[in-house]
């Protein structure tokens, strides 16, 4: 790849006050045209002060609406059964309840949320006394967890909304002409979210969907687009640069222009984030279902580069362009990753961090596709390397050779093919070692100087250990009491807690099902093999 073609230029120190942004990073590619600067000079609207506006883009203000849930496909048997429960104990001691966010979001979109939240006009004491199992957490943003049926549901009240409403702000804001009480407190509180498709209101007894954001038209347009200026808005909380990642991931959907624009422009934002809050959002992108899609937008967009630049390197290294729609072998092995996981069916952190250290040990050394397989079986199995090896030898499929990760196969000893397992095993430890280390992390990419640094490293060591232990059973042997699992099922429960089992069986199917693989089956522990369902 011509490193040529990639211009960074990005100051380290910056007001999250105006002037607008003081980092401000440049990405110019050679068979790219890049984003047309917007003038922020231009954007006037109803409800600010003429520099401001609570559509980003500068459009006139989207026409209020009050749309029929029923006509929008949505009914009450979308929501789960805890959430009804706490709906309707809010609702019967006369207080109105609504769910917000994205959970509106996703059952207008027919997609099973993450979860639901609900805003009250109860005070928080109030929920508190209305559910035998509450308490209020946070400080800066008090809300209830209410917990029902093994599940927490989340609950914020108006009031709390209202105390911090205006908080800080840059802008001046007037109430919307011709709005009653009830509207202006609704509206007063989308205003609050972060994007306009999660801007959206659901008062699921009266089966109205209040719209004040232009949510519906963005859904419509599957555009992810900011509810104020995208510029006050992500300097206002730098993680919503990496929601907004997430969710365009998540749904398919691309950012406004405007948005686009101060994704990548304004993303040294993320570095002043605090690391547990940089895993948490990285979790959400590689253990829900769209781990490939957010790594290509991490990519796109220049963040790759700052938050993982170990595999930022590999991209530049093989010629993966920004907007390329081709595929490698890191990206085959969280695709298929994603085929296994959904927003309510996620895996635990270690699973994703130990794809990415397999996939470096793999970049670093190619190996013979056997190897690859037996040392899969051998995760699977516990450390039983004979065994693995026994079984790996019996499988029959080709493997593509496109991908520089795969030697060319050969005619290897069982002796030698053990030792190639173990060192593969250990050269994962190694590159674990790697990615939690500042210094190495940093040099990642040195050879490309036009690239801004990044010594980021956001694996604790709690998360490093528990990778590790994934692995330590192929180089110390066969784990005394470890059954490994059998047929193709996945105990979604268990792999979100992060078991052991679970883990290891999830990781051998990510890999014999990857395509460069060319597997189509996990073989059993009994010589007969599982289909993928």
């Amino acid at each position: 790849m011509a490193v040529s073609g990639l211009c960074f230029a990005c100051k380290p120190h910056f007001s999250l006050r105006p002037p607008l942004f003081h980092c401000f990073r440049k990405i110019r590619f050679s068979s790219v045209a890049a984003i047309e600067t917007l003038d922020e000079s231009v954007i006037q609207g109803a409800h600010f002060s003429p520099a401001k506006n609570v559509n980003g883009e500068g459009s006139k203000l989207s026409q209020w609406k009050k749309l029929n849930s029923q006509d929008l496909g949505i009914s009450t048997s979308n929501i789960s059964k805890p959430t009804r429960k706490v709906l309707n104990g809010l609702k019967t001691k006369g207080y109105e309840v609504y769910l917000v966010g994205g959970c509106v979001r996703d059952l207008i979109l027919k997609r099973t949320p993450k979860d639901f939240d609900i805003i009250t006009t109860a005070e928080l004491r109030e929920v508190v006394k209305a559910f035998s199992r509450c308490e209020i957490i946070g400080r800066r943003f008090p809300i209830c967890h209410v917990h029902m049926d093994d599940t927490i549901v989340e609950v914020s009240s108006f009031s709390t909304s209202a105390r911090n409403f205006g908080r800080g702000l840059t802008y001046e804001i007037e109430k919307p002409a011709g709005s009653d009480k009830k509207d202006f407190v609704r509206w007063r509180n989308c205003l609050q979210r972060d994007f306009t498709i999660n801007g959206l209101m659901f008062d699921p007894f009266a089966r109205i969907i209040y719209d004040y954001m232009g949510g519906i038209e963005d859904i419509k347009k599957a555009k992810v687009r900011t509810v104020i200026p995208a510029s006050t808005s992500f300097q206002e909380d730098g993680a919503r640069i990496l929601r907004a990642i997430r969710i365009a991931a998540r749904l398919g959907f691309s950012f406004s222009r405007e948005t686009a624009h101060f994704v990548k422009n304004l993303s040294c934002l993320i570095l002043r984030l605090d690391k547990s809050r940089l895993l948490m959002e990285m979790n959400y992108m590689m253990a829900y279902g769209s781990a490939e899609a957010s790594l290509r937008l991490l990519w796109k967009f220049g963040l790759l580069e700052l938050l993982l630049p170990i595999q930022a390197a590999y991209f530049v290294r093989t010629g993966f362009r920004r907007r390329d729609k081709r595929s490698n072998m890191l990206l085959s092995l969280f695709s298929k990753l994603d085929r296994l996981l959904a927003p309510n069916r996620p895996c635990y952190s270690s699973l994703w961090v130990g794809i990415l250290a397999f996939h470096k040990a793999l970049s670093n050394k190619p190996r013979d596709p056997l190897v690859v397989a037996a040392f899969s079986l051998a995760v699977h199995n516990g450390g039983d390397i004979p065994e693995a090896i026994n079984i790996a030898k019996n499988i029959n499929k080709s493997h593509d050779g496109s991908f520089h990760e795969l030697s060319e196969p050969q005619n290897l000893e069982n002796l030698t093919l053990v030792n190639e397992v173990m060192d593969l095993a250990a050269s994962v430890k190694s590159t674990l070692s790697e990615m939690t280390d500042e210094h190495f992390v940093s040099q990642a990419m040195s050879a490309y100087p036009q690239a801004p640094f990044s010594d980021l490293v956001f694996i604790p060591l709690a998360l490093y250990l528990n990778v590790c232990k994934v692995f330590e059973c192929v180089t110390m042997g066969a784990e005394k009491g470890f059954v490994a699992k059998q047929g193709s099922w996945i105990d979604y429960e268990l792999l979100a807690l992060g078991s052991l089992r679970e883990t290891r069986h999830t990781f051998a199917r990510v890999v014999f099902d990857t395509p460069c693989m060319s597997v189509l089956a996990i073989p059993d522990m009994q010589g007969g093999s599982s289909r993928v369902q």
